[in-house]
């Protein structure tokens, strides 16, 4: 086998590789970059997102919400657990209540900043 039919071997096989990791990862959301976690966030009232409170855990300083799309955060619709930036917040709801919200990137954790009863 000669240098030139391995190099194109080499290359096609290469070729081959690339083509499936990117097929592989074409449905995949791309990453947002990190915000700086010491600038602060403002997110205006109509960015808030829509929720129901599925849990409220004071001793953690967590609350579980059923939510649908963050723009803010470009997330769609889930169930996930946030930590809140101010726990007086977790006074205010309980498991059941319908809710509008704001979170932002901390880190790497996601943080409830605003959280009023839904009109």
């Amino acid at each position: 086998m000669t240098i030139t039919h391995k190099l194109f071997v080499a290359g096609a096989l290469l070729a081959s590789a690339l083509s499936g990791h990117a097929a592989y990862h074409a449905g995949a959301p791309m990453a947002k970059p990190m915000p700086d976690a010491n600038k602060a966030a403002s997110v205006p009232s109509n960015d808030m997102a829509d929720g129901e409170i599925r849990k409220v855990d004071k001793e953690n300083k967590k609350i579980t919400i059923k939510h649908g799309v963050i723009k803010s955060l470009d997330m769609p619709g889930m169930t996930m657990v946030f930590q809140v930036k101010d726990p007086a917040l977790l006074d205010k709801v309980k498991a059941g209540d319908k809710v509008r919200f704001s979170a932002e990137q901390a880190g790497s954790a996601l943080v409830v900043t605003t959280l009023q009863p839904a009109k």
